[in-house]
């Protein structure tokens, strides 16, 4: 199955996603390298930095995150960072290579109140010359404007699965939710950061549902995190069973396949991959990782060693 240009310009239906995901693993490699290389540097990569300014005592119920408070994982709940902090953090960020900097926070839906802290932290960051990005739960349109108003670039709202596995996984908000945030965003004329979690169980179906629901987001999101599920002891999906690496790099692969044009990021999971399963995830259209020692509340792969593999790989950053 060879995808043309005029495919690529169509909606993509379960089936069409369902055709990709059968191929034969070198042949789906194959498609997804030629279209990466159709919109993108092969040998470049984007790096962003992720820091949590607000830690724990979420209300929400996800199955995978340790900053639920309904779990028991050991994580200390903190208030938001003081600017301060989130300025030398994002120094710190820079230094270090990143292009964008994202701020993340464990609320199910910020007050007033908070979105003009956030703002004023936006303003900050993007003073220094980077990309800003922030992921703090659900947002009306009027917090969505605000933000971006104060210059936030992209908005990370992820949709995590499928829609028919969503309430498996999350029950205290809906699936129509998460797109009516996605839609806030648009609206106030940010971009959109938006992907989904592999590995908590989900069938192959699940992840063709998942990647068929933003590919046909109009537009399709700007970036796309493809997290590989980090199992957090005291979360009900600790002891899930782990995830085929070949499954994990084929969803990579159809996320570039069907949204060309995207930032497909290797998110949350990196630091249990090892450098092969990397190289395989870059080959097949990952163009973009998440950069520092922390993701977060979770480890992420050493800034020393991802500048080793790059290094060694030719990957310009």
């Amino acid at each position: 199955m060879i995808i043309t240009d005029q495919q690529l310009n169509q909606l993509w239906t379960r089936d069409s996603i369902q055709s990709l995901f059968d191929l034969p693993l070198m042949d789906l490699l194959f498609q997804a390298q030629t279209v990466h290389r159709d919109h993108h540097d092969p040998n470049v990569v984007q790096l962003s930095s992720l820091l949590s300014i607000k830690t724990g005592a979420c209300p929400e119920d996800c199955k995978y995150c340790p900053q639920s408070a309904r779990y028991k994982t050991g994580l200390k709940n903190e208030r938001l960072m003081p600017l301060d902090q989130i300025v030398a953090a994002a120094q710190t960020a820079k230094a270090n290579g990143a292009e964008r900097f994202c701020m993340g926070a464990a609320w199910r839906t910020p007050k007033d109140s908070d979105i003009q802290q956030v703002a004023e932290a936006v303003q900050a960051v993007k003073s220094l010359g980077l990309e800003t990005c922030a992921t703090l739960g659900m947002l009306n349109s009027q917090q969505a404007q605000q933000l971006q108003d104060a210059g936030l670039e992209y908005y990370n709202h992820n949709l995590d699965t499928s829609p028919e596995f969503y309430g498996e996984i999350i029950t205290t908000r809906t699936y129509e939710d998460r797109l009516e945030t996605l839609d806030n965003v648009r609206s106030a004329g940010m971009k959109v950061c938006c992907g989904g979690i592999v590995g908590m169980g989900e069938s192959q179906h699940d992840r063709v549902g998942l990647l068929e629901t933003l590919a046909n987001l109009d537009p399709y999101p700007e970036s796309v995190p493809i997290n590989n599920l980090v199992k957090v002891a005291g979360t009900p999906l600790s002891e899930i069973e782990d995830i085929n690496p070949f499954d994990f790099i084929r969803t990579v692969a159809v996320a570039r396949i069907t949204m060309p044009k995207s930032y497909v990021r290797l998110s949350a999971g990196r630091e249990d991959m090892n450098d092969q399963m990397q190289t395989l995830c870059f080959l097949a259209g990952a163009n973009s990782v998440f950069y520092g020692d922390q993701l977060l509340t979770c480890n992420n792969a050493s800034v020393e060693h991802d500048a080793l593999l790059f290094a060694e790989l030719g990957i310009n950053r």
